[in-house]
């Protein structure tokens, strides 16, 4: 007989004040459930109020702080040569545009689920005033410039689309003026997809930003919740032309030196998505063989210096990993132990990823925040 043992474990992590003068517990819940004594499920991660107010301080200490700043910008004249803010009025804070996207999906997601946290009234003016009407008109014509048709091509444009499904899906007054006046955002994105995506001759598959399964999963929901059908079916489609014929993963290869994603779980995170399940069955079997076995185990990306923006990264694949394990293993039974290996790589990096440092504060409050809800959904 399975006996639940329900235990309680504060993670201590501190505040994002970077002097670390305060730190704040978030006090997760822990189920401890035991199938056999050879691979029992534990440590199950849970967000919970107290939790998501010590998250929100990661995004609210960054949406607005314009420096230091990572453009990634191709200059075509002096009339480029304009501060963050003038250039990204919405999203220039974070570092860069795509963890700014994210900041505010972040801040959403929390606000959606925990609608009584703290400061909940200024945090929806703070989302009204960056996301304003004006400030995305300007977004949109950025991306109209010269050099600019593939910026942040495609991470920047997944997060875009999540926010916007997140904004789709919040039942609020204040989503529905945010999703309103993020629509041509929105709409331009979708676009580029629709034109990108028929001229992609061969997937990328590096386990950084340009990383195309992570690409398509996030754009995925978004057309799959609010019905898009044409960019639903495109990218149906691209996926079964890029890797349909996939097999045997290397994923011992996995991580490299600065992986926030793991391309061989990306891919098939993706695949669950777009194929039938017993089709999808029978992919992952000749894809990842090994997920099925009961005694899997997957070693966490370990960070050696997290005042380093590159090798900070494997925080980010510890939480990317999680989500896409808890989406393989959704649904099937047989795939039910790598739940247990997606907790153990949250709760290696849950407690370090407020206030070591701005390198991955910026940012890596979304991927749990992302991480945790996937626990969520697969219980």
């Amino acid at each position: 007989m399975k006996k639940l043992i329900i235990i309680f474990l504060s993670v201590v992590i501190f505040n994002c004040n970077t002097t670390k003068e305060k730190n704040q517990p978030i006090e997760t819940e822990i189920k401890t459930v035991s199938t056999s004594q050879s691979n029992p499920i534990l440590g199950i991660p849970k967000l919970n109020l107290k939790g998501a107010n010590t998250l929100a301080q990661l995004p609210l200490h960054c949406i607005n702080t314009e420096y230091p700043n990572k453009l990634s910008q191709t200059i075509g004249s002096d009339d480029d040569l304009k501060t963050p803010s003038a250039l990204h009025p919405a999203f220039y804070g974070c570092f860069d545009w795509h963890s700014s996207v994210h900041g505010h999906w972040s801040l959403v997601s929390l606000l959606k689920q925990f609608p009584n946290m703290d400061n909940a009234e200024s945090i929806k003016q703070r989302l009204l005033k960056n996301i304003s009407k004006e400030n995305i008109e300007a977004e949109v014509q950025y991306f109209y410039g010269k050099y600019n048709k593939s910026y942040e091509r495609t991470y920047g444009w997944a997060w875009l689309l999540k926010l916007a499904e997140e904004l789709y899906t919040w039942d609020d007054d204040t989503a529905r003026t945010l999703e309103s006046n993020l629509q041509p955002l929105t709409d331009l994105i979708v676009g580029k997809y629709i034109e990108f995506l028929p001229k992609l001759n061969y997937p990328i598959r590096v386990g950084e930003h340009p990383n195309t399964a992570f690409g398509l999963s996030f754009a995925y929901d978004y057309a799959n919740t609010v019905n898009n059908q044409q960019l639903k079916a495109l990218i149906e489609q691209r996926a079964k032309d890029f890797y349909l014929k996939d097999t045997g993963c290397p994923i011992t290869w996995e991580p490299s030196g600065f992986d926030f994603l793991s391309p061989c779980l990306e891919e098939a995170a993706l695949m669950k998505r777009v194929l039938p399940i017993a089709d999808f069955k029978t992919w992952l079997n000749t894809f990842l063989p090994q997920l099925k076995d009961q005694n899997f185990k997957l070693e966490t990306g370990v960070v050696s210096d997290r005042t380093d923006g590159k090798l900070v990264h494997l925080d980010g694949v510890n939480f990317s990993r999680a989500w896409s394990l808890n989406k393989i293993a959704d649904g099937l039974p047989e795939y039910a132990h790598l739940k247990n290996t997606a907790n153990h790589h949250i709760n290696y990096s849950l407690p370090s990823i407020v206030g070591d440092s701005y390198e991955g504060g910026h940012w890596l409050g979304s991927f749990a925040i992302y991480a945790l809800n996937s626990t969520e959904k697969n219980k």
